[in-house]
């Protein structure tokens, strides 16, 4: 009886095996090569990002920027556009962080992967589009850069300068 069974199960095992790898027919392939495209950017799209590089700010660096520059929950956004790349930090010891919001220290973001050096634009009755006050504890600050021609694209990793303040290796959402 287990004999039976044994063999039982390895003639199915062999029949699943030959119709997996049996030729498609004339009227698969056509579907198979109407499906291609598909499949072929769902790959590249699985490409763009790297499976080793993670989405979340390291711990390491998560404590080097609240014990050095007194912020943190850096985030690095796309807007709905595309038009702007919006840069935020929370604040945790207000003269820590005032180097962030001074006035003139000219912010740059930086994205190797498409080459590129954005900063913030100046509007005519607004003004630069950053927050410039007083930091306080506990409050969240942003400051959004001008992204001509969509180069930096979510996924992309930037980094972000203000002054003497670095924060590399930031994901843009």
């Amino acid at each position: 009886m287990i004999r039976f069974s044994v063999v039982i199960s390895f003639l199915l095992c062999g029949a699943l095996f030959a119709q997996s790898a049996a030729p498609a027919s004339t009227d698969n392939r056509s579907q198979q090569s109407a499906s291609q495209p598909s499949a072929q950017t769902n790959r590249n799209a699985a490409l763009r990002t790297s499976p080793y590089l993670s989405s979340r700010t390291s711990r390491n660096a998560t404590m080097y920027y609240e014990s050095v520059w007194g912020i943190d929950s850096l985030k690095v956004k796309y807007t709905e556009s595309g038009e702007m790349i919006r840069f935020s930090y929370r604040v945790l010891d207000p003269d820590k962080a005032s180097p962030l919001n001074n006035k003139k220290s000219e912010p740059f973001l930086y994205d190797p992967q498409a080459g590129v050096k954005l900063i913030i634009p100046q509007m005519e009755k607004i003004g630069k589009l950053r927050q410039s006050s007083t930091a306080k504890a506990g409050m969240s600050y942003w400051m959004a850069f001008s992204n001509v021609g969509r180069r930096v694209r979510p996924g992309h990793r930037v980094s972000v300068e203000i002054g003497n303040f670095r924060a590399i290796n930031l994901l843009v959402e």
